[in-house]
C-alpha cells in the first residue's frame, strides 16, 4: 500500500483543493492551514499534494518530486507521532521532542529558494508542550514558511491554534471516489471485496483498507448475525472464538457492532408509525444505552488487558437484552 507522500492522485476533495489552489495562484497564501475530517479520508495525501504545489514539484518523476517521495527534500519537514521502541507502534502523543526540529528548520534559509513547508500529521495527538511550541510559531510566523496541520479531532486542539489557521474541511468520500482510491492502492487479493467493504467504510479509505486487511468482511457477517436475532449458548461461544482467531478481530468487531447499533437506532427514530400500528418508543433509548455499555466494555478490556473472549460474550448478551 502506498504512503500519502507517494500518491500521485487526490480523489475527491475537489472543492477544498480549489480553495487552496486559488489563493496560491493569487499569491495570498495564509501561513498556516488546518485540514480536518475523519481518519483515513485523505488529509495526509492532500497535505503532501499541497507541499508539492508549493515546492514546485507536481511531477512525481522529476528530481524535486522524487526527493519529496523519498523524504529527502531539504525544504519539507514532516512531524508525526514517534514509534514506541517496545511495542513498535505509534506513541499515544506527539511530544515536545517531536516538534523541536521545527525551530531549527524554520531558522534556515530555504535550500531551493522557495517555500519552507512543515506538515504536522495528526495534530490532535500533540500534548500540551508540543501544542504550545506550535502556537508560538503561529503567533510569530516566519517569512516564507507554510505550516500544514492534519487533524481528525479539531476540538482537541487549542482554540488559539485553530483561530490562527485557515481550515479546509474534508468530507467523507462518495462511493465512486472511494472505489477509485481502493482500486489504486489495494492488492489484487482484496479487489473482489471492494464493493462489499464500501458500505462499511463511511467514506474513509483508511477505514476501508483497515477492514480489508483485518477480516472486515467475515466480522461484518458475524455482526449481521448478532443484530439479526438472539445469539446465545453455543452460538455465542462460536462467534466469540471466531472473532478472537482474527488478528485485531476484537477491536474491528466492536467497531462494526457499535456502528450497526448506531445505524439501527437512527432507523428506528426515523421510522413513521403505520396506520393502526404502534412503535416501541423505548427501543431507540435501549439501543443507545447498549452502545454506551459496549464502548465502555471495549475500553476497559483494552486498557486493562482483560479477557477478550469473556468481554465478547458479555457484549453478545448485552445486545440480546435490547
Amino acid at each position: 500500500m502506498t504512503a500519502p507522500r507517494e500518491r500521485t492522485r487526490l480523489h475527491g476533495h475537489g472543492a477544498a483543493w480549489q480553495q487552496f489552489a486559488s489563493v496560491m495562484h493569487a499569491g495570498r497564501l495564509h501561513h498556516a492551514w488546518l485540514l480536518t475530517g475523519v481518519e483515513g479520508i485523505g488529509k495526509a495525501t492532500m497535505a503532501f499534494m499541497m507541499a508539492r504545489a508549493l515546492l514546485k514539484a507536481p511531477d512525481h518523476n522529476s528530481a524535486v518530486g522524487r526527493r519529496i517521495t523519498a523524504g529527502t527534500h531539504a525544504d519539507l519537514l514532516v512531524i508525526a507521532r514517534g514509534v514506541d521502541e517496545k511495542t513498535r507502534r505509534p506513541r499515544r502523543e506527539i511530544v515536545g521532542d517531536d516538534v523541536r526540529p521545527i525551530g531549527a528548520f524554520l531558522r534556515r534559509t530555504a535550500a531551493e529558494g522557495g517555500w519552507r513547508v512543515v506538515i504536522v500529521d495528526g495534530a490532535e495527538y500533540m500534548n500540551r508542550t508540543a501544542s504550545n511550541a506550535i502556537l508560538k510559531i503561529l503567533e510569530e510566523p516566519p517569512t516564507g514558511a507554510i505550516l500544514i496541520l492534519t487533524c481528525a479531532a479539531p476540538g482537541r486542539l487549542l482554540p488559539t491554534i485553530r483561530s490562527r489557521c485557515r481550515t479546509l474541511d474534508l468530507g467523507p468520500l462518495p462511493p465512486h471516489d472511494l472505489r477509485a482510491v481502493l482500486t489504486d492502492v489495494v492488492e489484487d487479493a482484496y479487489r473482489a471485496d471492494i464493493e462489499n467493504i464500501i458500505p462499511l467504510s463511511h467514506g474513509s479509505a483508511g477505514r476501508a483498507l483497515s477492514l480489508l486487511h483485518r477480516d472486515g468482511i467475515k466480522l461484518s457477517a458475524l455482526v449481521e448475525q448478532v443484530m439479526g436475532g438472539q445469539v446465545g449458548g453455543t452460538d455465542a461461544y462460536r462467534i466469540a472464538s471466531s472473532i478472537t482467531e482474527s488478528e485485531n478481530g476484537f477491536s474491528v468487531f466492536f467497531d462494526l457492532l457499535c456502528d450497526a447499533i448506531s445505524v439501527r437506532t437512527r432507523e428506528l427514530l426515523r421510522a413513521p408509525r403505520g396506520e393502526g400500528q404502534s412503535r416501541d418508543d423505548t427501543r431507540p433509548e435501549r439501543m443507545a444505552g447498549a452502545w454506551q455499555d459496549l464502548v465502555r466494555l471495549r475500553a476497559e478490556t483494552e486498557n486493562f488487558n482483560l479477557d477478550k473472549q469473556q468481554a465478547l460474550l458479555s457484549a453478545l448478551a448485552r445486545v440480546n437484552a435490547i
